[in-house]
């Protein structure tokens, strides 16, 4: 929402680069040979016999141009670099490199004994089977230490979590910590420490202001093939609106060419004079690129503490509920009224529970937010020669926060006050650490569709395996109220009233004995209120099914009891 979409087209996957989050299994840090075999394989050796005394070391001269040689009668001029040296300078450690007349400056040391290892142990619910828990998996990532005895590490490093313990650099106690706040959106988690001695001979880290393209960073972590603090140095290489994997949203990121790998989610960036510029979260795997590591920048990292501390709790970033078109095009300019001085983007569909549905109309002329000029790609001036899409200008609130919007409407300026909101999808991208819902009657299990569960039904793929109904559901419908869901037949368990019924599968419910089928909750209820003789369900594609509600429910007993399943209903449906 709040930007142009995408074309997707179904069917063969495109070889396009994905970007990955960065936290480590456990299983694969510890005990999995292949992973290190990577690394310290004898391939990627280059192994050369000891020279003998009848061959002459000419004989293991590198090929290519040779190098020039020396005259000895020639005298050569002395060459001399003094040894690195640290010294003092009001409390911060400076690492001074003297070269040879390159005139280079002091560089600070970053603050890496504030750097942890962060350890957790996962438990994720089984969205095929949403009455029971998958089998629990441990990870290991990194995190940083700011002021107030808090902690910063990655969200998805602590999604699902059961226990997450705490290694400070060069200890071997592991300190039980406490997870405050998980943004899935900026994929950012606050954790803290109750123990005292935690805190003991530590600094916070400092923040620093967003970087510009060029400038050196360095990734400080705890990646895979070893076990202490790992550092890698690279430069800032592009500041744009980016997609967050793990949130599924699009906030300021940067790209960095430092080599950042799995484990080192949740590692802070310093900039060289020590301060903190951002977190890592995320990398592009694809066979033809090389170190791409992205960050998450301060005004993200910000933006969420100060939403924690301002809010008690995480509340997310707002969004614009519409979708908009580019006005690149002049003729299309021209028929909406458009002046030659005039730039903005067309609002191609609204968001009907968004707060702006009230004021905005379809084919509104966005012309400008906050006060900033909107071109007609949807972007607006970021920095010196750099410009950035809009809804950075939007991510910069807060939820309940006001933005002034102009639009032209039928060839009128017009003027409004808007109120900001987190938006909600009819398929949410994310059940933000809750179990998943389920009903179960006459051996139909009903759940709601969100990605979580397409991805547990279809793998990784499911934009490309997923029935196509539910991919167009979930790239381009919007829900009609607040508390709108997708209600879907998960699978039927076998039983003798539900012969013929089969094989339906993640089949849309639309409606129960001829009422609309509004969420999961509202499904249930009907049915358990019912005093027909029959149920009678309409399915998507023309399907419907009918059972007599006497022998549904008399059955479902003996079905629950047969699966092992603990209840008809999830818990959240029975408050």
């Amino acid at each position: 929402m709040g930007r142009e979409p995408t074309k997707r087209k179904r069917g063969r996957k495109p070889k396009n680069p994905s970007a990955e989050t960065l936290d480590i299994p456990s299983s694969t840090a510890t005990t999995s040979t292949a992973a290190l075999d990577d690394v310290f394989s004898v391939g990627n050796v280059e192994l050369i016999d000891s020279p003998n005394a009848t061959t002459s070391v000419d004989d293991y001269r590198p090929r290519g141009r040779p190098k020039k040689r020396l005259n000895p009668d020639k005298p050569q001029p002395l060459q001399r670099r003094a040894p690195p040296r640290l010294f003092e300078n009001g409390g911060d450690f400076v690492d001074v490199v003297v070269g040879e007349g390159d005139g280079l400056g002091p560089r600070v040391v970053p603050a890496m004994d504030a750097v942890v290892k962060v350890f957790c142990v996962h438990t994720e619910p089984n969205f095929s089977l949403p009455w029971q828990r998958k089998r629990q998996y441990s990870s290991s990532s990194s995190g940083f230490i700011i002021a107030g005895r808090r902690i910063l590490t990655n969200a998805h490093s602590v999604e699902h979590f059961t226990q997450v313990k705490l290694k400070k650099r060069g200890s071997d106690t592991k300190f039980l910590a406490t997870v405050l706040a998980i943004g899935t959106e900026c994929d950012i988690a606050m954790l803290t420490v109750d123990d005292d001695d935690f805190w003991e001979g530590v600094s916070p880290v400092e923040f620093g202001d967003l970087p510009a393209l060029q400038d050196a960073v360095t990734v400080v972590g705890y990646p895979i093939g070893g076990d202490t603090i790992s550092v890698t140095s690279g430069v800032v290489s592009r500041i744009e609106i980016l997609s967050y994997v793990h949130g599924s949203t699009e906030l300021l990121g940067l790209q960095i060419d430092a080599a950042i790998n799995s484990g080192n989610s949740g590692g802070p960036a310093f900039n060289d004079k020590g301060n903190c510029v951002g977190i890592a979260f995320q990398s592009l795997k694809h066979e033809d690129v090389e170190n791409i590591g992205y960050v998450i920048p301060t005004p993200v990292i910000k933006h969420f503490i100060q939403d924690y501390e301002k809010n008690g709790g995480y509340t997310g970033f707002p969004i614009l509920g519409v979708e908009w078109q580019k006005m690149e095009n002049p003729d299309l300019r021209m028929s909406m009224g458009m002046k030659p001085d005039q730039k903005g983007v067309r609002i191609r569909r609204i968001d009907p529970t968004a707060p702006e549905s009230t004021v905005l109309q379809p084919s509104d002329i966005i012309l400008s937010f906050d006060g900033i000029d909107i071109a007609n790609d949807g972007t607006v001036p970021f920095r010196h020669g750099e410009r950035i899409g809009f809804s950075y200008l939007v991510t910069q609130k807060y939820t309940g926060d006001n933005a002034a919007i102009k639009v032209l409407r039928n060839s009128e300026i017009l003027n409004f006050d808007i109120d900001l909101a987190t938006h909600k999808r009819l398929i949410p991208a994310h059940n933000k650490g809750r179990p998943p819902s389920y009903y179960i009657i006459g051996g139909f299990v009903f759940t709601t569709v969100s990605v979580p569960y397409l991805r547990s039904e279809y793998g990784k793929e499911y934009e490309f395996e997923a029935p196509v109904k539910l991919l167009d559901k979930l790239l381009h419908s919007m829900p009609q109220s607040p508390d709108e869901q997708l209600v879907v037949v998960s699978q039927v368990l076998v039983a003798d009233i539900n012969i013929g019924y089969e094989e339906i599968v993640n089949t849309q419910v639309l409606a129960f004995n001829g009422q609309p089928v509004k969420n999961l909750k509202s499904l249930a209820t009907m049915v358990e209120s019912c005093e027909d003789e029959f149920l009678k369900f309409d399915l998507d594609y023309q399907q419907i099914v009918v059972l007599r509600t006497k022998t549904a429910k008399e059955a479902t007993l003996d079905i629950l009891a047969t699966h092992c399943i603990p209840s008809a209903m999830s818990d959240d449906l029975k408050s």
